[in-house]
């Protein structure tokens, strides 16, 4: 089992700096920064002050939108920032949860998903080889140089993220990483997905990482208020819970339109969302049972932890952080 949290990207750089190395400190694997270039300042700045600062953690975007950068650009970006961390860089990819994100690249989200998957195997090919060519129906690309290759080779490993058992089929077809959201109820037919379509490929992706038990990433997020007791941890995610939740809804509500599919992760109350099992709230006894059962109900190898939701104070989200590296990891590390 291995741990990973997330970076939002209005955060100062140097509190960025100061979580990630106090993460690395209390053994989580994996940093993962929020790729939302467009409502946020961009992530990879961000990334490589905290690179410089770390020695073991892993980086990387999770996710970056193939549709949304320009990307001889993005594969030249891709292999410094492989380099600069000595090889501890990884690219999560997916098409976005944001339909007005692609409308402001001119992209129409009815017809992305053969956007997306053409503008993934045009980077991959860059960053797999001294120049770029392609010749596609969406992007065109002549014997542009990619200069810095990445240390990973043919290319950086590739994470999946996905809510759809369409989606996880494709992510194990190739052998990519894996992870997905919602309680268990939802997340076991996307979960059985991936596993059945890597089951038939029956190895790894390219540049795939080594150290999952059977060849691949299997994972599910988790935000998580930790306190010492039930009660409180409830009073400190309550107006968290409800400031991140105003705060990602607000497009939809201003434009009048029903959310894409994770709005069915962003109930309008705490309570609702406990309930459907993406947020996790209360003592470390409370929480290590609840995830425990989560990760034997659905088979996992590894968990995204995100400790920085809405308007949570710092000083809490690192209680948070800290409890769940003392007196939870320890214990899901065997399952």
């Amino acid at each position: 089992m291995e741990f990973a949290f997330t970076i939002r990207g209005d955060m100062d750089k140097n509190r960025v700096v100061a979580i990630c190395r106090q993460a690395e400190a209390a053994d989580f694997d994996y940093a993962w920064f929020f790729d939302t270039h467009v409502l946020w300042r961009d992530l990879y700045p961000q990334m490589a002050v905290a690179m410089e600062h770390t020695s073991k953690l892993r980086f990387g975007p999770c996710v970056t939108n193939p549709q949304v950068r320009e990307w001889s650009v993005a594969g030249s970006l891709f292999g410094a920032l492989a380099v600069q961390s000595d090889g501890r860089f990884d690219i999560g990819v997916g098409r976005g949860i944001s339909p007005f994100e692609l409308k402001f690249h001119d992209v129409d989200p009815a017809t992305s998903q053969g956007i997306f998957r053409e503008a993934l195997e045009t980077v991959l090919y860059g960053l797999g080889n001294e120049e770029l060519n392609h010749e596609g129906e969406n992007f065109s690309y002549q014997d542009v140089p990619m200069e810095l290759r990445p240390l990973q080779s043919p290319h950086p490993p590739i994470w999946y993220p996905t809510m759809s058992p369409e989606g996880a089929s494709f992510g194990g077809e190739n052998g990519y990483h894996f992870v997905t959201l919602g309680g268990v109820g939802f997340a076991k037919p996307t979960v059985d997905a991936f596993k059945e379509a890597f089951a038939k490929r029956g190895r790894p992706g390219d540049g795939a990482t080594k150290d999952f038990d059977g060849g691949a990433a299997i994972g599910i997020m988790r935000h998580l208020v930790i306190a010492d007791t039930d009660d409180a941890a409830m009073q400190h995610a309550e107006p968290a819970y409800q400031a991140w939740e105003a705060s990602l809804t607000k497009l939809w509500r201003v434009n009048n339109v029903p959310g894409p599919n994770i709005a069915q992760f962003i109930p309008p109350t705490l309570a609702e969302a406990i309930e459907r099992g993406s947020v996790v709230v209360g003592s470390a006894a409370t929480v290590r049972d609840k995830l425990a059962e989560d990760i034997q109900a659905l088979g996992l190898n590894y968990m995204v932890t995100a400790f920085y939701f809405g308007d949570i104070p710092h000083q809490l989200a690192m209680h948070s952080m800290q409890t769940f590296a003392a007196d939870i990891m320890p214990a899901l590390e065997g399952l």
